[in-house]
């Protein structure tokens, strides 16, 4: 089993803080909603070199049944009906997924550790850049990771 924890209270403050909508709508939310699980579900629906499913996904994330319960960061943010579209590096998308403001649960997860993290990067980015940025990450937050 496997929960993405996704709850209203955050999506909120992303629509009013990071999308800048005076008055957000369900639509707005359920947008929210639908690009996040759509980016979680892409290695399922889509051939790849990297092709995945949930089960896979439960036994490299789940390191003890009853922890199964997946925070969520998305990166880029965008408000529905958005034309806006520009260019982004892998370092932002890194910095962004892990930004407290850009999680889909209203938690911070520097108030806690990351027992495991599973990255999807879609579009045409370099597999040695996401690495680099990756290790990166883990190295300069190490007190945030989980030492296995």
């Amino acid at each position: 089993d496997e929960t993405f924890c996704i709850d209203n209270e955050a999506l909120y403050d992303i629509c009013f803080r990071t999308l800048k909508l005076a008055t957000p709508t369900y639509g707005d939310l359920n947008h929210l909603v639908s690009i996040v699980m759509s980016g979680i579900t892409t290695c399922l629906r889509f051939p790849g070199q990297l092709n995945s499913d949930l089960r896979k996904l439960a036994v490299n994330m789940v390191p003890f049944p009853r922890l199964h319960f997946f925070m969520v960061g998305f990166a880029p943010l965008t408000a529905r009906g958005s034309q806006q579209y520009r260019a982004i590096t892998v370092p932002e998308l890194t910095s962004q997924m892990f930004d407290a403001k850009n999680m889909m649960a209203a938690s911070d997860p520097r108030h806690g550790r990351y027992l495991t993290v599973a990255a999807y990067f879609r579009g045409k980015v370099s597999m040695k850049e996401v690495e680099e940025n990756m290790l990166s990450v883990q190295s300069k937050n190490s007190n945030y990771f989980v030492e296995w």
